[in-house]
């Protein structure tokens, strides 16, 4: 036998307390009573109480305060053994962490609100395998398809912009990072999701995506910005603004959001385009596209489940209640025979 919630068993350190709750209660009646008349007519007033009815009414409810206890820590025994499947789909998170993310045109700005839209995305899907994909002029598998959404997070967590050494966003190098990250041999349950402003420095996407729908990988963008756009900061040790981006004709360069692109991406595989909004509305609705595709049991694990046996130490609990409220700390009437003698002696004394 074992106990589902074992703390609450540090409630039966209360029990000494309770004990000397009901002795100085006890002690403290006859006091009162002492303190208001002479001890003898203390004794008279006091015939019709029964010191041993209290003495149980105080056991019994002991033992509900016991047996209580007992029932909300839940007392287990007797397993039994269950298999619990687990199905979803495969989603590679491919997160652009090029110099433009830090654009502003999107409070705070692009990547922090791509890292808050993967956030909502993770816990939406509680029963998929995640793996997170960060690129610029390259890709790089950061964590691999993983139910363990809490690592997602720390990776998540430490990306910045410019992490990765070589310059530049480059789609094809994100897309082809994140397909080779898959499962070769399956070609459906595959989603990939770019996270994204659009901006495509390095060309050659239209390879990648016939790579990725041969696959079987379905693509869907997210689209972080504006298409007004914004300079791109760079800041210093402190996080102030020192100066913005310029192109090598000393131009500030302009960043905006290409959803064209990023909607012709995301169709040629069979996927949809989503602006990022603040409402976050954008990711209910991918999720729900994702969840209605066909899904594969990704975990199978045999659990062994014990009984719960509260219902026990719980009627036992009710059963001291329901008798200490029954019993009655009066005498029955004309007492016992030692208080009867009692009378019929003081009887005779008053009445020779």
């Amino acid at each position: 036998m074992h106990f589902a919630r074992p703390e609450y068993l540090n409630l039966l350190w209360g029990l000494p307390a309770l004990g000397l709750f009901f002795f100085c209660a006890f002690r403290a009646r006859r006091k009162r009573l002492e303190r208001v008349v002479s001890p003898i007519l203390a004794s008279r007033l006091t015939e019709e109480f029964s010191r041993s009815k209290a003495v149980w009414k105080a056991i019994l409810l002991t033992g509900f305060y016991v047996f209580g206890i007992l029932a909300i820590a839940r007392p287990q025994w007797g397993a039994r053994l269950e298999t619990v499947h687990r199905r979803g789909v495969d989603i590679i998170v491919a997160l652009d962490t090029s110099f433009s993310m830090n654009a502003e045109d999107i409070a705070p700005d692009r990547l922090e609100k791509a890292k808050g839209e993967i956030r909502r995305l993770l816990q939406r899907s509680e029963g998929d395998r995640i793996g997170l994909v960060t690129f610029s002029g390259s890709g790089m598998v950061q964590c691999p398809l993983t139910l363990d959404h809490g690592a997602i997070e720390l990776f998540l967590d430490a990306a910045t912009a410019g992490m990765i050494s070589e310059p530049g966003t480059s789609l094809a190098a994100a897309i082809e990072t994140a397909t080779s990250a898959f499962i070769e041999k399956e070609r459906k349950y595959k989603v990939l999701v770019l996270f994204t402003d659009g901006e495509d420095l390095e060309g050659q996407v239209d390879k990648a995506i016939r790579k990725a729908r041969e696959a079987g990988v379905i693509i869907y963008a997210v689209g972080i910005g504006t298409a007004q756009g914004k300079p791109i900061p760079i800041r210093d040790s402190k996080g102030d603004v020192i100066e913005y981006r310029k192109d090598p004709d000393g131009q500030v360069v302009i960043s905006s959001l290409d959803e064209r692109s990023l909607a012709e991406i995301a169709a040629e595989t069979g996927g949809r385009y989503f602006r990022a909004t603040t409402s976050e509305n954008e990711i209910e609705a991918l999720y729900n596209d994702i969840s209605g595709m066909e899904k594969k049991e990704l975990e199978s694990r045999l659990f062994q489940n014990f009984e719960d046996r509260f219902q026990y130490p719980l009627s036992l609990a009710i059963l001291f209640l329901v008798a200490a409220l029954w019993i009655n700390e009066r005498r029955k009437p004309g007492g016992t025979w030692l208080s009867r003698l009692r009378t019929g002696r003081q009887s005779a004394i008053d009445n020779p």
